[in-house]
């Protein structure tokens, strides 16, 4: 199938950090960065937020250092955090009423994968073998065709 000429080609970066609160701003930074230099500027609110709430949850989570993994394809922007930590990730469970919706909004956690399921096309996360580097990766992926503007551009 032929590309579309106003979707950039293919890409990827992975970013490696240390288990340090203050690594989830430079990955903020960086895939801000990386998106307005591949032309994706109207992704980058959302996969900001996208980003930090997987980051967050890594270095929240895990004892050990993380990775912020970012790949465009298709039109999809992937966004993925590895830790070490092999437990899966828990989502918070649907809201039974409008109270609980209320005190998870004054919460201080527990908010993270709510706000991933609710902005994101789709997420889930799988083990990696303990042969490798263990932990698990959490991804989630953000479509370009919402974020097209009235010209077809991204």
């Amino acid at each position: 199938m032929p590309r579309n000429v106003n979707e950039p080609d293919p890409w990827e970066y992975t970013l490696s950090i240390p288990n340090d609160p203050r690594a989830v701003t430079v990955c903020r930074r960086t895939l801000r960065l990386i998106l307005t230099i591949h032309g994706l500027i109207r992704l980058t609110d959302t996969a900001e937020l996208l980003a930090t709430e997987l980051i967050s949850n890594a270095v929240c989570h895990a004892k050990g250092p993380a990775a912020l993994r970012l790949r465009w394809r298709d039109g999809v922007l992937r966004i993925g955090a590895w830790d070490g930590d092999p437990d899966p990730p828990q989502p918070t469970t649907a809201f039974a009423n409008a109270a609980d919706m209320a005190d998870m909004a004054e919460s201080e956690s527990g908010r993270g994968l709510t706000l991933v399921q609710a902005c994101a096309d789709v997420w889930g996360w799988y083990p990696l073998p303990r042969n490798g580097s263990g932990g698990k990766y959490v991804w989630c992926d953000l479509g370009a065709a919402q974020f097209v503007d009235h010209l077809g551009r991204i």
